[in-house]
C-alpha cells in the first residue's frame, strides 16, 4: 500500500516523538541527576535537565518559552498542511515535519513532566506519579537531556568540543534545519516570499 505524503508526515512525527519520549522517560526513571554512562570515550549518556531552549540554552522566561513553542508547533502544523495542498516536494514537507516533531518533543516535557514526576536530584531517581505530587505545575516542567559527546578534551580534562548535552528532539530540530538549508533553501525562500506577498496584499 502506497502511503500519502500526509501519512508519511504523521508517521515521521509520531515515530520521532515515541523515540524522544521513551528515551527521556527511561532516563528520568533510572538516572539520578548528573549520573552518566560511558558508551564510548567520546559518547556518554549524561542526565541533566534544563528550562531553556535546544542544547540547554536559557535566554528567556520559562512560561514565555513554553507558550512560544506551542504557537510555533501550531504554525508548523498549518505550514505543513499548506505545503501538502500546494503539492510541495516530499523531502521539504518531511523536513518541516521533523522540525515540528523536535519542537513538540520538548513541549511535552515542559507541559507534563512537572506534574508526572517527582524531582530528580543528585541523590534520588524520580518517581512516576508520586503521591505527594509532581515537582512543578503545568507548563513549568524541565526538559530532559542525555546525549553528550565530549569529542575533544583539554589537558585539564574539560570538554572543548562538543560540550552541550541534548536530546532526540534537539537532534531532530538540528537535522531538519540542516536539511532544509542545504537541500530546500529554494522552497523555503519561495514559501517566505509567498507569505510576505500575502501580508502586503491581503486582498490579492
Amino acid at each position: 500500500m502506497k502511503l500519502s505524503i500526509s501519512q508519511k508526515s504523521i508517521i515521521l512525527i509520531v515515530l520521532v516523538l515515541i523515540i524522544d519520549q521513551t528515551s527521556k522517560i527511561f532516563i528520568k526513571l533510572n538516572f539520578a541527576l548528573g549520573d552518566h554512562y560511558d558508551v564510548f570515550s567520546w559518547f556518554q549518556i549524561f542526565f541533566i535537565e534544563n528550562n531553556g531552549m535546544a542544547f540547554g540554552m536559557e535566554i528567556i522566561g520559562k512560561l514565555f518559552l513554553t507558550l512560544f513553542r506551542i504557537i510555533a508547533v501550531a504554525g508548523l502544523a498549518y505550514f505543513i498542511h499548506r505545503l501538502i495542498k500546494k503539492g510541495a516536494r516530499q523531502g521539504f514537507i518531511l523536513s518541516i515535519s521533523l522540525l515540528l516533531a523536535g519542537a513538540a518533543g520538548n513541549i511535552f516535557d515542559s507541559l507534563f513532566y512537572g506534574i508526572l514526576f517527582s524531582e530528580s536530584t543528585t541523590s534520588y531517581v524520580a518517581n512516576f506519579m508520586p503521591e505527594t505530587g509532581g515537582y512543578a505545575p503545568f507548563l513549568y516542567g524541565k526538559v530532559v537531556d542525555m546525549l553528550y559527546f565530549p569529542i575533544i578534551k583539554g589537558a585539564d580534562g574539560h570538554t572543548i568540543f562538543f560540550s552541550p548535552v541534548f536530546n532526540i528532539a534537539d537532534s531532530a530540530i538540528t537535522i531538519a534545519v540542516a536539511i532544509i538549508l542545504i537541500f530546500f533553501r529554494k522552497e523555503l525562500n519561495e514559501s517566505l516570499e509567498t507569505k510576505k506577498h500575502k501580508n502586503e496584499n491581503p486582498k490579492a
